[in-house]
């Protein structure tokens, strides 16, 4: 099987998978727990907090693990929208959004948050003049994602946390498709108040991440009184997969530059071997992540496409994992103009460093195989 489905899920790296083993084996106690043994796991994850706080530029007084992306987006959005409240309630957002930042705006919306959807340009970002129309006396809070995990077109976050802190305005950002994908130095730079990371989009375990908010923030969690990650949210800490998760963060980012440079280098093959395949329909940008390739082709739904390749041995996707067996049409693709049937094509490729020359070669062969049998099928019928 040829996987190509990345920013679904990557496979855990062999030295996240030994950092597993090795803390289950050694760290099993409640890092809640008083005794020695429970000393001794909190000690690690104390130090497991100041590690990822080191690689991702931030304190590490603001980390907290969560058990997600989805998780991590839900505890930030609610902690701050809540903890800010008593200065306004309304909320500014782009239309297309990941479900789980649709999830928890659509939840403080039956909480009586108000909250604005700000569609996408042509280019499919958002404009800093388009955000200004939108703001109110009582906005609080903006959440708008890095890295579009249909498209992997980037939105400018730098200029945005920009403008949200001159207006006071609490900024949060979904990179779970954009951490130790882009250049660190730029991340860093960054003068946000919160951010989202999963840890199985980075090499990591699935089921943990982390989100970072500002300490100097006031934030108030949904559920009060919960012992662990300092209230922010309730559960045994998997200390195990935090360990794992922050020794793949950290491998990740030591070879950020490289593996970027890789998965360029691969797009670049993709896109000039299918070329000469009129009915391959690149989408997204050409300045967006060379993580995502998203394409349509002509007159075949997305999940057919998705079919056939899955046949011949290679693992694509239709969009986010999060929201797929919906059969629902891409929004992004609608938020960008696309028809209601074009937006159906969307096929999403995602790569990483693993991803060979070979691998490419063999998807583009079969895009051509898939296309020339269903225009032979389309000519046939049109007869």
């Amino acid at each position: 099987m040829i996987y190509l489905d990345y920013a679904a899920t990557t496979p855990m790296s062999e030295n996240a998978i030994e950092a597993f083993i090795h803390t289950s084996r050694n760290y099993f106690e409640n890092t809640e727990s008083l005794h020695d043994g429970g000393l001794r796991a909190k000690e690690l994850l104390e130090h497991a907090r100041t590690a990822f706080a080191k690689v991702s530029g931030k304190e590490s007084n603001g980390i907290y693990f969560t058990g997600g992306g989805s998780d991590g987006n839900f505890l930030a959005i609610t902690s701050l929208a809540f903890g800010a409240q008593q200065n306004g309630r309304h909320i500014i957002t782009s239309n297309v959004e990941h479900p789980s930042v649709d999830y928890a705006l659509k939840f403080l919306e039956d909480q009586g948050f108000a909250v604005t959807r700000i569609p996408l340009d042509s280019s499919g970002t958002i404009s800093i003049e388009r955000i200004k129309k939108n703001l109110r006396p009582d906005t609080i809070l903006a959440t708008i994602q890095h890295v579009n995990s249909e498209t992997g077109i980037i939105q400018d976050l730098k200029s945005m946390s920009d403008f949200f802190k001159r207006n006071n305005i609490f900024f949060h950002s979904d990179c779970v498709q954009s951490f130790a994908k882009v250049d660190m130095d730029y991340f860093h730079s960054i003068n946000i108040d919160s951010f989202t990371v999963s840890a199985h989009k980075i090499h990591g375990p699935k089921g943990t991440g982390a989100v970072y908010i500002s300490p100097t923030i006031h934030i108030s969690p949904l559920l009060a009184g919960v012992t662990h990650e300092r209230g922010f949210r309730p559960g045994t800490v998997d200390l195990p997969s935090i360990v794992s998760f922050v020794t793949a963060a950290e491998e990740s980012i030591n070879n950020q530059s490289s593996h970027y440079v890789h998965v360029a280098k691969m797009r670049k093959l993709f896109i000039s071997l299918i070329l000469n395949n009129k009915d391959v329909i690149l989408e997204g940008s050409k300045a967006g992540s060379p993580y995502i390739i998203p394409f349509r082709v002509s007159g075949i739904e997305g999940q057919i496409v998705m079919q056939e390749l899955s046949r011949r041995k290679i693992a694509v996707s239709t969009g986010s994992a999060c929201k797929n067996g919906l059969q629902s049409p891409s929004k992004t693709l609608l938020a960008l103009g696309r028809t209601d049937s074009e937006a159906h094509g969307l096929v999403r490729v995602s790569l990483s460093h693993l991803t060979t020359s070979e691998d490419i070669y063999r998807l583009c062969k079969a895009l051509n195989e898939i296309t020339n049998q269903f225009l032979s099928v389309r000519e046939v019928a049109l007869k």
